[in-house]
Formats: structure tokens, C-alpha cells, sequence
């Protein structure tokens, strides 16, 4: 076999093992909920499999994965790695994709063409499997569970009573300056008199000032108090299936029935 062909023969099989081994669901929507279409080769216009413009979320379990939001991988385009993802409004493709297509292995992509990272492990326990059969139950009893007391805190103004030293320095500083004018307008023993009078007076005076002035200043309080939480953190859900009672926790409100598989496992 001559080099032209071994080459052509190569690059043939390693399209087809990446096709064979490339595999991705779309979810109509966010969280991997809804009816998924399940993936394993590129289609250059999704309407032919009844997908165009309905894909929010992403499960890519295999391989790598461009997708554009115009048929023939036009326009907005970004490549999904291995993992799961639970939006795609955050990179603009929010039932905004219209082709898809595998990347090889061995294609070299500039890092900006990828989307954000995905989540590492799959963490969608109640995710609809592609081509899984599945059933309405009844539920029987749903019950919201709220999270623990939420702390509110706000801050008030306050009045606030001073220690006692205050009327005590204004009555040292109300005997010093009477002192100083009694000295100042006495005579002799008059002068002598007269500061020991300054003195008193202005010890009395000093006092009061400090008293009613500096007794109390404003200062900012912080307070808080606990207040029962209103936002269910989960709903605890009983529904019946095949004659048995089941019990499972969602993320959101059911409804009056609640989609199973054929294990009574909640599907989404």
C-alpha cells in the first residue's frame, strides 16, 4: 500500500472512531430536565431532529463537541469538553444551537474557542436518560422544608450616658478658672477671698456644665434578631408507584404527579 493511501485509510478511521466513540444529550431545559436527544454524530441543522433553538443544557459524554448557533456551523460558535452543563445562557447558546458537530482528537483548538469549563462530575441524579422509558406517578403528599432562622441586623442611633468623670473634670476645670478671676479682681486678704469664693463658684458652675453637657453623646448600635427563614430549601415528596410508597427530595415545586423511570427513580 502506497503512502496516499495509508494516509487517506488513516485519517478515515480516525473520523470514524472519533463519530463511533463521540457521544452528547441535549436537554431542553436548564439542569438537564426535559426530554433529551441523545447525539453520537454531527448534524449540520438541528431541525432535522426536532432539536433547533431547544437545547439549555448539556451532557457531553464522550469526546469533544462544537456547537453553532446556524445551521451549517455558522455563527456563534464555542467547543464543549467532557462534563456536564447545566446552563448555556451564560455563553449565549440558550436554545440558540442549530448545528453540531465532533472535533477530532488530534485538532488543535485555541483556548478561547472552548466554552467556561463544565462541572467534572455529573451531579444530576434525576437527569432523563436518552431513550428511557418512563411513567406518571401520583404524589401523595409534598411538604416544603425551609432552611434555618435568617439573622436580620440593622443599626439605630442611640443616646448613650456617659461615665461620671465628666461632671468631675468639668467641676476641676470650673474651679480653676474662677479661681484665676477671683485672684485677678480681689485686693490683699480680699484677693485671698476672693479666689477661695472664685474657686467654689466656679466649681459649681463646671459641675453643671459637665453634667448636663457632656452626660451623654450619640453613638451608632447595631441590633438583630432572628427571623424564621420562608425560602424552601427542598420539597420532601411521597408518591406512589406499582403499588409502593416512594419518597424523594426536589429542588422545585411538584406538581400532582411526578415523572419515573421503570425503577420509580424520579426523572426530571
Amino acid at each position: 500500500m502506497n503512502f496516499p493511501i495509508r494516509t487517506t485509510l488513516g485519517a478515515l478511521i480516525a473520523l470514524v472512531s472519533a463519530q463511533a466513540f463521540a457521544q452528547l444529550t441535549l436537554y431542553p431545559r436548564e439542569g438537564w430536565r426535559g426530554r433529551p436527544v441523545n447525539v453520537t454524530r454531527s448534524i449540520s441543522d438541528l431541525r432535522s431532529a426536532g432539536f433547533d433553538n431547544r437545547a439549555s443544557s448539556v451532557v457531553v459524554e464522550r469526546g469533544r463537541w462544537e456547537v453553532c448557533s446556524q445551521p451549517n456551523f455558522q455563527g456563534e460558535c464555542k467547543i464543549l469538553r467532557r462534563g456536564s452543563y447545566a446552563s448555556l445562557e451564560g455563553m449565549g447558546l440558550d436554545d440558540n444551537i442549530s448545528s453540531i458537530r465532533t472535533v477530532p482528537s488530534r485538532r488543535r483548538v485555541d483556548e478561547m474557542a472552548y466554552a467556561p469549563e463544565p462541572v467534572a462530575q455529573p451531579n444530576y441524579e434525576y437527569r432523563m436518560r436518552p431513550s428511557e422509558r418512563t411513567y406518571e406517578a401520583p404524589i401523595t403528599s409534598a411538604r416544603a422544608v425551609v432552611g434555618p432562622p435568617e439573622q436580620r441586623c440593622w443599626v439605630e442611633r442611640q443616646q448613650v450616658e456617659a461615665s461620671g468623670g465628666s461632671g468631675t473634670a468639668g467641676a476641676i476645670a470650673g474651679a480653676l478658672i474662677g479661681g484665676v478671676l477671683g485672684h485677678q479682681v480681689g485686693g490683699g486678704s480680699g484677693r485671698d477671698i476672693a479666689t477661695v469664693g472664685g474657686a467654689i463658684a466656679g466649681a459649681a458652675v463646671g459641675s453643671n456644665v459637665g453634667r448636663n453637657a457632656g452626660n451623654q453623646y450619640a453613638q451608632n448600635v447595631q441590633r438583630c434578631e432572628s427571623v424564621p427563614s420562608r425560602t424552601p430549601q427542598y420539597w420532601d415528596v411521597t408518591y406512589d408507584f406499582r403499588g409502593t410508597s416512594h419518597r424523594a427530595q426536589l429542588s422545585s415545586e411538584p406538581g400532582r404527579t411526578i415523572t419515573v423511570n421503570r425503577e420509580g427513580v424520579p426523572r426530571m
